[in-house]
């Protein structure tokens, strides 16, 4: 099942079941926070909840995202009480990239980059047993719920930056209950967005990298990951037309950490079970333009899709500027 969060013509908030290319809207809330608060309280799977209360109004998706009412596909009304984290160096990439990686990773270990041996220590221990917990991930935090940006708005990066790069991913939606316990309501594709130079430059430098705007949706995937998903990414050009293209490979299948691990490394840490807060929380990627040298221009649209995940994730890059931060003493 795939849910979408949308405003009707006159601004109100609806989530509604996407059917081909329609929305059958559901009755009775108007979030999916809503909905996702409404299944944990009564016991009942979210994709229960949803058909239970899906209505006879039809909407079309095209209608909704061409003029722009798309939103995230889980939100809070309080920015503050939504965390945007990721964690990185979980995937194994094509079959190509696969063998070059395990060659790097070969060998004396102590001969190896840190972010070698994370990936290293991620494919020997990064899928435990049932029950048990695996090596932990790199983990970062990219920000709050203000940063999150739907299907059809700006990503836009500050004029400090020296890169702002795609990172096509899924990623996992999360609410916790009134009694501290996560639940996840389901997953959608991202654009995780970082500086990818300014990363580069030193690797201590990656909290920087990450404090960007992201990109979510447009549809949230209610249900178990695919362990296989094969997706597309590309970035259009200002006149529209496509100049670079790759896949991207995500699931279990092709990850060197389990999902289950990955959550378990951030969510055993009271600060992230708080009730009724929300968490996206991004589980990586091996493609990326920048490693081919791509540079994206203010202007220029990512798009990123992938058949599971419902319709594409489109966002224009664009710049905001800066000025230097000054604090006032009391």
């Amino acid at each position: 099942m795939l849910l979408v969060q949308f405003k009707n013509e006159q601004g109100a908030r609806q989530i509604g079941v996407l059917e081909q290319n329609t929305i059958r809207v559901i009755e009775g809330y108007d979030t999916t926070y809503a909905l996702a608060q409404a299944a944990i309280r009564q016991s009942i799977g979210l994709a229960d909840l949803a058909v239970k209360a899906a209505g006879s109004t039809l909407v079309s998706f095209d209608t909704v995202a061409a003029s722009g009412r798309l939103l995230p596909p889980l939100d809070h009304n309080d920015d503050a009480h939504c965390y945007v984290t990721g964690t990185g160096l979980t995937h194994l990439g094509s079959a190509d990239t696969r063998d070059a990686m395990h060659k790097k990773i070969g060998g004396d270990v102590e001969s190896l980059s840190d972010s070698m041996k994370m990936f290293r220590m991620g494919v020997e221990g990064g899928k435990p047993a049932d029950g048990e917990a695996g090596v932990q991930p790199e983990w970062f935090y990219k920000g709050d719920g203000s940063i999150v940006a739907a299907s059809g708005q700006a990503l836009s990066m500050p004029d400090f930056a020296l890169d702002g790069g795609e990172e096509p991913e899924v990623a996992g939606l999360y609410v916790i209950g009134d009694d501290g316990q996560p639940y996840r309501v389901g997953y959608a594709i991202g654009n995780e967005f970082s500086d990818h130079v300014t990363e580069r430059q030193n690797y201590l430098y990656l909290a920087h990298s990450k404090l960007r705007a992201c990109g979510l949706g447009p549809a949230l995937l209610v249900g178990e990951a695919p362990a296989h998903i094969e997706g597309t990414s590309r970035i259009y050009d200002v006149e529209g037309k496509v100049r670079w293209e790759k896949a991207f490979f995500s699931g279990e299948q092709n990850m060197s950490h389990t999902i289950g691990n990955l959550e378990h490394h951030h969510f055993k840490y009271p600060l992230f079970k708080r009730a009724g807060d929300v968490h996206i929380h991004f589980f990586g990627t091996a493609t990326l333009s920048v490693a081919d040298n791509i540079v994206v221009k203010p202007g220029e649209t990512f798009e990123i899709e992938a058949a599971q995940f419902g319709p594409a994730l489109r966002n224009k890059l664009t710049v905001y500027k800066t000025e230097i931060a000054k604090v006032k003493a009391l």
